[in-house]
């Protein structure tokens, strides 16, 4: 058994967590399994489970760290908009209050002549 049975077992357990479809990694994590149910885990085959497990997740972190990088553009594209229509927005309504301020003076004209 490696030097860190204990830390091995963690990994396994954590790896459980997700839904593999890889079949190699799926077949890396039953042996592994069967290997810590018999208690004869092999240095080795610690070693290549480790491997597998590494090569697995990092092109998974590679994969998700893209995908992040297009949400973050995604959402720089949004936040822009939304900071653009918030101008406009202010914009408008300070038109709306000159336009008021134009309709009441021109009531009060209106009314003066009457």
């Amino acid at each position: 058994m490696p030097a860190d049975a204990v830390a091995l077992r963690a990994l396994v357990s954590l790896v459980d967590e997700f839904y593999i479809t890889q079949r190699r990694m799926k077949t890396a994590q039953q042996q592994m399994h069967e290997l810590l149910k018999q208690g004869d885990v092999t240095e080795e085959e610690a070693r290549r489970y480790l491997a597998t497990v590494n090569d697995y997740f990092k092109g998974f972190e590679r994969e998700i760290r893209g995908h992040l990088h297009s949400l973050d553009g995604r959402l720089a594209k949004a936040y822009q908009v939304q900071f653009n229509l918030t101008a406009e927005r202010e914009v408008a309504v300070q038109r709306m209050a000159a336009t008021r301020a134009v309709i009441a003076a021109a009531a009060t004209v209106g009314d003066a002549q009457q």
